[in-house]
């Protein structure tokens, strides 16, 4: 029985040999493969030899299970390494993204071409009652 402790190193063990085989193929790619740990290019040595005998994907499944079952062993997991893979998906999944629409248009101008009834406040205006605001503020306070 696998206890959720496991559980949870097996989740990590899975993430950190995914990302980790990720990377070292990049860098296997790059030529950088001299730079790697001693682990990492012992991974990548037996990722070779299976490539050979078989498909690039089946090898780096068959990759990232080994460093998987090492990381969790070194991550202190108890016995055989749960299966972490993802279940199959039973619903289909559901976009919940709405369709664009466009903004409702301004209203037009009048046929006889004279702006709106609404007439914004002049500059001056507002101008002139601040002063007048302020200058009551200032004599009320003194």
């Amino acid at each position: 029985m696998v206890t959720a402790p496991d559980k949870m190193i097996a989740r990590r063990a899975d993430t950190k040999a995914r990302a980790d085989f990720a990377t070292w193929k990049m860098m296997a790619k790059l030529n950088g493969t001299s730079s790697l740990p001693e682990q990492a290019q012992a991974f990548l040595v037996s990722y070779k030899a299976l490539r050979e005998k078989m498909s690039e994907a089946d090898a780096d499944n068959a990759t990232i299970d080994l460093m998987y079952k090492s990381y969790y062993a070194e991550m202190g997991g108890r016995g055989t390494p749960p299966d972490v893979h993802a279940m199959p998906v039973i619903e289909p999944v559901v976009d919940n993204v709405t369709a664009f629409r466009r903004p409702v248009a301004k209203q037009a101008r009048p046929a006889n071409g004279q702006a709106p009834s609404k007439r914004p406040l002049p500059v001056a205006l507002i101008f002139i009652c601040l002063a007048i605001v302020y200058t009551g503020l200032r004599y009320l306070f003194r």
